[in-house]
């Protein structure tokens, strides 16, 4: 009949086993398997840059831009970059960063406190889930 025994689950007591298609099992795992990958839901992570002296025009116009990923489904990660001697200003960068997530409180919320990595501080905002 050109069947195969093909154990299907062999954690049970006692293991589970089918007579079926072989080839045709493989073929409809790998499918559920695509399937389940479709569906699975993708996370896509914007950048902001910020510098430690970032100007108030360029500071909103970089909210605004955050405020669109984050309406659009979008993690938002919004960093201070400290070159040279700008590390000097780790408080200024952390009042910006923090000021840039109380701007934000009604679309997203905080992930990440800002921490200081090496030479940036970075912040992670996730946008709030929609009510329906």
């Amino acid at each position: 009949m050109d069947l195969d025994l093909v154990e299907i689950s062999p954690n049970a007591d006692p293991p589970v086993c089918r007579i079926l298609d072989y080839q045709k099992y493989l073929y409809q795992l790998k499918r559920k398997q695509k399937e389940i990958k479709a569906k699975a839901v993708k996370v896509v992570v914007k950048e902001i840059r910020f510098g430690p002296n970032t100007d108030d025009h360029d500071y909103e116009f970089k909210l605004r831009h955050a405020e669109k990923f984050l309406q659009e489904g979008s993690k938002v990660k919004a960093y201070v970059f400290f070159k040279g001697r700008s590390i000097l200003f780790k408080e200024q960068g952390e009042i910006l960063l923090l000021r840039f997530a109380n701007d934000l409180e009604d679309y997203a919320r905080v992930d990440q406190l800002p921490v200081l990595e090496g030479k940036r501080m970075i912040l992670m905002l996730a946008p709030k889930p929609k009510k329906q």
